[in-house]
């Protein structure tokens, strides 16, 4: 046995001894390999002799070989990555394969069950169910609509908050720009401020588009935040085609339904009176008019009691707000898409624009001192009184209701572009709330005209000229005065020199 052990120890040792001499030896040569002090030691014993010749051919030298280094080692990074990556992407294609295969199996045990009842000799037919007979339904069932029955609970003893009632539109708007500035360091002017108020009276859906860091999101979710009420931010996916984006859609392997936060804050909004709002964030990084079709078509019924949209089936222990499987969108509901124009979005479409209202950021406001200013809760309700009272106060003039019609004739005549009724709506809506919140009228015209009428010019890709972009504007400064129309003659300005 001492023999053995002896023979087997000097075995051990020899194999042993000749992998450490590999490792060793493997970082002994990685070290040399780097040992930058040896290279600056050896170049500084030859550098005495170099002719200025040689000087360029020894930086170079180093340069050449430190970038093969470089490439090597970046290489080496990459292919590691992509093996993390393939490997990462194999595991997922594992658990896909066993997801199919578990509901392969489920396929096969209900059809095998199928034919058990047909070997019997039952037949298998579809009654209607007397409901005076009908068992409990299973608790997978009632569930099926989880986050939806959680809201159902949360409202149950629900006492709505002490709403603020006292504010002006010309209030709130002040109020609101100073909450932005003392709370989220968000500086706006005041008139993008008016403007966002203003468009809230006017449409359910508005669009914030313009150039990168402008604040687009944030004006949305800082207004929530003033209300006391936080935005619900929904970033839209390239992907995305239909409307089971937004409302998700019925499981028929699981019974469950696959619920969004757009439906939760859409089902949520039913319950109170809180001004709800819904971000619809880089909406045109998808084509709007696929996944929103529906909300456009429904907002344009003008009984909002109409205003339904289809979830499911309709089954027994629903959420309360869901009857006969469809929900009833609220009013005090809004939709806030935000938009970026570059070569990574789609164009958003003439329809889209059509029943939108349009907010352009293209600048920061810069930095001002503001008070202090708390959150205010104010109800989705107390606005629409606001709205209604401006209304009456600051109806559309005569005087201005002929400009515009002057003016439709002539766009008409000239671009084939007319004003419509939807815009001519949303131009009454608009411009009293507008000047409500302290702005002024020609400055809700200016901004409509820019937005919702000669936008379409631009959309519809006319070969203008300079002389009938010039002419346009003269015939502007004409009906409403020299100057006046500043957005509107710059904007026709800007899309003249496109053509």
């Amino acid at each position: 046995m001492e023999a053995f052990l002896s023979w087997f120890f000097e075995f051990m040792t020899n194999m042993l001894g000749g992998i450490w001499q590999v490792i060793s030896n493997l970082f002994l040569g990685i070290a040399r390999i780097f040992d930058l002090p040896r290279y600056f030691e050896l170049f500084a014993k030859h550098k005495g002799d170099f002719s200025v010749f040689e000087w360029i051919l020894a930086v170079f030298c180093f340069i050449f070989v430190f970038a093969i280094w470089a490439a090597l080692i970046f290489m080496i990074a990459l292919i590691i990555r992509k093996a993390l990556r393939v490997r990462r992407v194999s595991a997922e294609k594992e658990e896909l394969l066993e997801e199919i295969a578990d509901l392969q199996r489920d396929i096969v045990r209900l059809s095998g069950k199928e034919l058990e009842s047909l070997n019997r000799g039952r037949e298998v037919t579809v009654v209607k169910a007397d409901s005076s007979k009908l068992k409990p339904i299973p608790t997978a069932a009632k569930e099926r609509f989880s986050r939806l029955l959680i809201i159902d609970e949360k409202y149950k003893n629900y006492a709505p908050p002490k709403y603020n009632s006292r504010l002006s539109l010309g209030e709130i708007c002040e109020d609101l720009r100073n909450f932005a500035a003392s709370s989220a360091g968000l500086y706006y002017d005041i008139k993008t401020v008016r403007l966002m108020v203003a468009s809230l009276a006017a449409s359910k859906l508005i669009l914030l588009q313009g150039i990168s860091g402008t604040g687009k999101t944030s004006l949305p979710y800082v207004l929530g935040e003033y209300l006391d009420v936080s935005a619900t931010i929904t970033s839209v996916q390239p992907s995305w085609r239909e409307r089971t984006e937004l409302f998700g859609y019925f499981n028929e392997f699981t019974q469950k339904y696959k619920e969004t936060d757009f439906l939760e804050r859409v089902y949520e909004s039913t319950y109170n009176d809180d001004v709800n709002l819904i971000v619809l964030d880089e909406m045109n990084i998808s084509r709007v008019e696929y996944y929103f079709a529906e909300m456009l078509s429904l907002l344009e019924l003008p009984d909002p009691k109409r205003w339904k949209v289809e979830i499911a089936s309709s089954a027994a222990d629903d959420p309360a707000h869901i009857v006969n499987g469809k929900l009833s969108i609220p009013e005090n509901l809004w939709y806030v898409g935000t938009a970026n124009n570059d070569d990574t979005t789609f164009a958003i479409s003439d329809k889209v624009y059509d029943r939108a209202m349009i907010i352009d950021l293209n600048e920061k406001c810069a930095p001002f001192d503001a008070p202090k200013t708390e959150p205010k809760r104010i109800s989705a309700s107390y606005f629409t009184e606001l709205f209604d009272k401006a209304l009456e106060k600051y109806p559309v003039s005569s005087d201005i209701l002929d400009k515009l019609s002057r003016l439709d004739a002539y766009v008409i005549e000239r671009f084939g572009v007319s004003f419509g009724n939807r815009i001519m709506k949303q131009i009454k809506s608009f411009l009293p709330v507008y000047v409500a919140s302290g702005g002024s009228e020609l400055e809700a015209i200016d901004h409509m005209l820019t937005t919702k009428v000669f936008r379409k010019l631009e959309l519809m890709g006319l070969s203008l000229v300079r002389e009938d972009i010039d002419e346009l504007v003269d015939y502007i400064d004409g009906i409403f005065g020299k100057g006046e129309m500043v957005s509107s003659t710059a904007y026709l300005n800007k899309i003249s020199t496109m053509y």
